[in-house]
């Protein structure tokens, strides 16, 4: 019997190299991810995290109470340069009785690499007209920059909540003249997204904490903006918070949670929130979803050393439960 060797031999003096198969053109890369979605569990409750893509920004320059050097310093532990890809998360919440969606993304406010929500929505299952609410953790342009397009409401059937501090701060024009340079083109950006579901009548501003439907409830994070909010799911014994802006720099702000940015209305206010959730998280173990922690954004929070570490959460198959006997 013929070994390999003693074939590829034979075919090499009959014929030479002209005999074996020629090599393939290489194939055009695509430069495209799979749909921005992944699902996981809480009790009862579906919660699919959606992307709405990504935005590239200088932390050394937006960084505050640190310097450029020791931003640049950490962002280099984790193989990053100073120009980071942040991801924009949402959150689609299936509690059985209502299906609720935490922030809207960009839409078209933050360039191409973002406004893909809808998209992300579709791949997942399901489809905009299906959300009956819409929790936003506060109003700036990567959060609620996707509830309208050209006046038309991208969630015809939904009631809009968001904190009244929040809804009253940026919903009111005056309020421009005396933000600073920074926050004020937030002030037109809302007006256009709110418009069409103000005359609708369906924006419900809340105040504090609050019970917003059965097992989701708000707790206020001021600091960020006036009323920013952390949203609190609660199923079957388990319990998993909506962040929204609580942090904007995962490998800085775990290790140092004093590390501000220039989009918070209140740094100082801001960081005393972030040690406190920080301290809670870690402390008492619940899940966490963040809106720019790196897709999917869901996760624990570990104390290591004088900060903290993020713990993504591990992929699971979703397998269905076994029948009961």
């Amino acid at each position: 019997m013929k070994t390999l060797p003693t074939i590829l031999a034979a075919l090499l003096l009959a014929g030479g190299p002209a005999m074996l198969p020629a090599a393939q053109a290489a194939a055009p890369q695509q430069r495209a991810q799979a749909p921005g979605w992944y699902r996981a569990m809480v009790g009862d409750a579906e919660v699919t995290a959606l992307s709405d893509g990504t935005v590239t920004i200088p932390l050394d320059q937006l960084l505050t109470r640190t310097t450029p050097a020791r931003v640049a310093a950490q962002l280099s532990r984790s193989h990053l340069g100073t120009q980071v890809e942040t991801s924009i998360n949402a959150f689609l919440v299936n509690t059985g009785q209502h299906l609720v969606l935490v922030d809207t993304g960009a839409g078209a406010l933050f360039g191409p690499g973002a406004g893909r929500l809808q998209d992300s929505i579709r791949a997942a299952g399901y489809r905009a007209e299906d959300i009956d609410a819409v929790l936003l953790t506060h109003i700036h342009g990567d959060h609620s920059g996707g509830l309208a397009q050209a006046g038309r409401m991208l969630f015809p059937n939904a009631t809009i909540h968001v904190n009244r501090r929040d809804a009253d701060f940026w919903l009111n024009p005056a309020n421009n003249a005396t933000a600073a340079p920074g926050q004020q083109p937030n002030f037109d950006e809302a007006a256009a997204q709110f418009a069409p579901y103000l005359a609708a009548g369906r924006v419900k501003p809340f105040d504090g904490a609050t019970e917003l439907l059965p097992g989701l409830s708000a707790a206020p994070a001021t600091g960020h903006t006036p009323g920013h909010t952390i949203y609190v799911l609660k199923s079957a014994g388990q319990e998993l918070r909506f962040w929204g802006d609580l942090l904007h720099a995962e490998d800085v702000q775990f290790p140092e949670p004093g590390v501000t940015i220039r989009f918070d209305v209140d740094s100082r206010a801001a960081a005393a929130r972030r040690r406190a959730v920080f301290a809670d998280a870690a402390a008492r173990g619940y899940l966490v979803a963040a809106a720019h922690i790196g897709f999917p954004g869901i996760g624990y929070v570990r104390a290591q050393g004088g900060g903290y570490d993020w713990l993504p959460l591990r992929y699971s198959a979703l397998a269905p439960r076994a029948a009961a006997n």
